[in-house]
């Protein structure tokens, strides 16, 4: 049997002593930059080295280096944090990060342009407010998602109590963090001894990131089966858990033109007792830290494993490892996705409010002042911020009495209240794309308005100015914005186009399919007409956009536009 050459970073894990590598010595140097192995480690730390890239080509014309910009990622289980935790990552944003955070699709908070100078006190400051960004990237579990809404409720508070148990005990067993960031260990608590090999990770850690979310059908925020290694659904009878349905093998990356790699939804395969979570979760990172693929990463997640090894095995092997038989995943019954925008009642006599944010980009930009409107909201009236997956925000335990007041900030400071926008504004998501990601192939947050009021008079031309249909833009095949179960998944294809994937419920249950693979940006409202017209004029009772483009089939709505034109 031949011999499998493993990836470089397979090798950059081993000799990194357990994630130190030089990152230290490297912070304290000159070097505009982090050596590529120490690059590679960062992102275990919650850290990415990148560029600017819209100044890159000018300054390589007048013979100069890259801008060299850090990104950083919190780990924050559910999207919770305590506002006097907000208030701390606002401060930081403005002394290092240009005033501005976002927040992500996985509810974590994210700085951009973060310079090498800056990137150790950025980093202190994080832990000083009791977070972290540990694994919030990394070939390890990230942060795990749960259903967002703060409904005080038992079952809410099981899920999230269940996020934080499993994100405590599934961090890698190493001080590096600790050592490199904090500086006084007192600050965050870590482990007071260190194994010679990780437990649970081993000496090279995952092939790959590994997802987890939890969460319920009843409200599929999070894209629960679409965007997770491994799905927990927790059964409940009334507010009492029974136990858990896992489902394996979801995720979206791919890479464009390689057919081995592809989207997936997560397949239900078994369900376990309230107090087997821990130890079953376990035994699905084990399976894929033994058997995923450690020679390609861009064929290394769980979901290959499933599929080449099957769902037979991946039982047996789970069982084999528990060593007891599972029984199959219970039935999980009609999934749905709930809108929270807006006031609702928490259940324990306080209130939340839903409030989206474009893009997850919260900044003061022109009249629209929205990082000192939520500073505002926070600081003064005690709110506590949940970040949703959908990028928004919600801000709980606001009491009857305050709620005016909260409005009033916001209106002050020049911030929509919740429905002023269309449908479609409403659930459209875009990732950072340029020009701070390095993977990114075109735009997608700096586009988003635009393409949104493209289709905005689309709509509207047809009547159907009210529908519910989510959009998703990512500037390349990696996923990050969830575009392959949207209604509309528009994805960076070139420098100057998208490909266009319709047909995704929005329910987050099927994938969507690639209808149209090169399209330029003002081509994108002119492509999509026709398939619109064609829903108004065919749709069964309320249909929904994406189920109307299943129904009617990829090969019929592709022969609605000509190559050229939607190429033009």
């Amino acid at each position: 049997m031949a011999e499998v050459k493993l990836s470089k970073v397979e090798g950059m894990k081993v000799a990194s002593q357990h994630l130190r590598g030089t990152i230290a010595q490297s912070l304290a140097s000159d070097a505009p930059q982090m050596p590529e192995a120490d690059h590679q480690l960062l992102k275990f730390h919650g850290v990415y080295q990148g560029y600017d890239r819209d100044s890159a080509t000018a300054l390589k014309q007048r013979g100069e280096g890259k801008r060299i910009e850090f990104m950083i990622r919190i780990k924050t289980p559910g999207g919770r944090m305590s506002g006097a935790q907000y208030l701390a990552l606002d401060e930081l944003a403005q002394r290092f990060g240009g005033g501005k955070m976002r927040i992500t699709t996985r509810q974590s908070i994210q700085f951009h342009g973060i310079a090498k100078g800056d990137l150790w006190a950025t980093m202190n400051g994080i832990n000083q407010a009791l977070l972290t960004s540990f694994c919030a990237c990394g070939d390890v579990v990230r942060t795990i998602m749960v259903s967002a809404a703060p409904y005080e409720d038992a079952r809410h508070r099981r899920m999230c109590a269940d996020a934080d148990m499993l994100a405590a005990a599934l961090e890698p067993q190493t001080r590096a963090y600790h050592e490199i960031w904090v500086g006084d260990e007192n600050i965050v608590a870590a482990p007071t001894s260190e194994p010679e090999i990780d437990p649970l990770y081993g000496p090279t850690y995952l092939p790959r990131k590994f997802k987890i979310g939890i969460g319920t059908p009843e409200d599929n925020d999070i894209d629960i089966l679409a965007a997770n290694d491994l799905a927990i659904l927790p059964v409940f009878d009334g507010d009492d858990l029974v136990g858990y349905n896992f489902a394996v093998g979801g995720g979206l990356g791919l890479t464009h033109n390689k057919p081995h790699t592809y989207a997936r939804i997560a397949t239900p395969l078994i369900f376990v007792g309230p107090d087997e979570l821990l130890e079953t979760v376990r035994a699905v990172i084990a399976l894929q830290r033994d058997n995923g693929d450690r020679a390609d990463r861009r064929h290394a997640r769980l979901k290959y494993v499933v599929d080449a090894k099957g769902l037979d095995w991946v039982k047996a092997d789970l069982e084999r490892r528990l060593g007891k038989t599972l029984q199959p995943s219970q039935p999980l019954g009609r999934f749905h996705v709930k809108d929270h925008q807006g006031w609702h009642k928490q259940g324990d006599g306080k209130w939340f409010l839903g409030l989206p944010v474009k893009a997850g980009r919260i900044e003061d930009k022109g009249a629209i002042r929205l990082a000192t409107a939520f500073r505002r909201v926070i600081g003064e009236i005690g709110v506590r911020p949940v970040l949703s997956p959908n990028q928004d925000i919600y801000f709980a335990d606001v009491a009857e009495a305050d709620r005016a007041r909260v409005e009033a900030i916001l209106v002050a400071e020049g911030v929509e209240l919740p429905g002023a926008w269309t449908p479609i504004r409403r659930w459209a998501m875009a990732c950072p794309a340029l020009p701070t990601c390095g993977l990114a192939l075109n735009e997608a947050e700096r586009v988003l308005d635009d393409i949104v009021a493209d289709l905005e008079g689309v709509l509207a031309r047809h009547h159907l100015a009210g529908e519910r249909i989510s959009l998703r833009i990512t500037g390349c095949p990696n996923g990050c914005a969830r575009p392959y179960v949207g209604d509309i998944g528009l994805v960076g294809r070139t420098p100057d186009t998208y490909a266009i994937f319709l047909g995704g419920d929005f329910e987050g249950t099927r994938l969507n399919s690639r209808v149209f693979e090169r399209v330029r940006i003002d081509a994108i409202g002119k492509t999509l007409e026709p398939v619109i017209a064609l829903w108004a004029r065919h749709r069964e009772g309320h249909e929904a956009f994406g189920n109307f483009c299943h129904r009617w089939g990829v090969d019929r709505l592709a022969a609605l536009v000509p190559t050229e034109d939607a190429a033009e």
